[in-house]
């Protein structure tokens, strides 16, 4: 199956099908898993599992995908006080993150129920730029597929790789910033099966339902956006891209 991203890494479109199948196969994913970030059977229970670590305790402010699987994990963030921070889906604005604080949802008499959901959050968040922002303690990403050594592929779109290589160029997230997400045990394949490239972001830890795994990666991680990467669509569809290449011209 053919999705908005495909073509662009054969071997990574061939694995994100499989697992996408297996998912559904297995009554594994929560609604349609292809094409997507799969919301998966256990979400509730791996963001549970995730709140019982120390780094996730320790952290006061919160970056997080939109993506369903991760609702649990935007709700307990903000049930427990946290800043959190979401992308806007795609990027589409100048201001590519939504803030949200539960003090901010009390006075507007929101629930943190709701705003846990993406396109909830884009109306009560606050849209805010790189400028605004505040160091962020501990990054949660959304994986079709994950290895137990840190390697991860989304949904093939790369707005995550995007979004923390933004983040480190305006020091918001650093070298040893940790980066984690939530799967299902399905989504964990071999290490051989997924191959990082000198973009990609690899995960400091896996959580699933059953278990936490820290991942130990020696995958070096980038120091920022790497132009030479960028695909002209993204340049294309991405405004904030497209500003920041603006300002490093203006610069030289």
């Amino acid at each position: 199956m053919k999705t908005d991203w495909s073509g662009y890494h054969q071997d990574k479109d061939y694995l994100r099908a499989k697992i996408w199948s297996l998912l559904k196969h297995q009554a594994a994913s929560i609604g349609d898993p292809f094409g997507h970030i799969p919301n998966f059977v256990g979400a509730q229970l791996a963001a549970e599992r995730l709140a019982t670590l120390p780094i996730w305790q320790q952290a006061k402010t919160i970056k997080c995908n939109p993506d369903s699987a991760q609702i649990p994990v935007r709700m307990r963030a903000l049930q427990e006080g946290k800043r959190l921070y979401m992308a806007v889906p795609r990027l589409t604005d100048d201001r590519c993150f939504v803030e949200l604080t539960a003090e901010d949802l009390q006075r507007q008499n929101i629930s943190i129920s709701e705003s846990a959901i993406a396109r909830k959050a884009l109306t009560c968040g606050r849209l805010v730029s790189f400028a605004e922002m505040k160091p962020i303690d501990l990054v949660i990403v959304g994986c079709v597929a994950v290895t137990r050594n840190g390697g991860r592929t989304g949904k093939g779109a790369g707005f995550a790789d995007l979004e923390l290589a933004m983040l480190t160029e305006f020091g918001l997230v650093q070298i040893d910033t940790p980066i984690i997400t939530t799967v299902h045990p399905l989504q964990i394949v071999e290490d051989l099966r997924l191959q990082m490239q000198a973009h990609d972001w690899a995960l400091n830890w896996i959580v699933t339902a059953q278990e936490i795994i820290e991942t130990n990666t020696s995958y070096p991680r980038p120091i920022g956006l790497n132009w030479d990467s960028i695909r002209p669509e993204q340049l294309e569809k991405i405004p904030i891209l497209r500003k920041l290449r603006e300002q490093l011209t203006n610069k030289k």
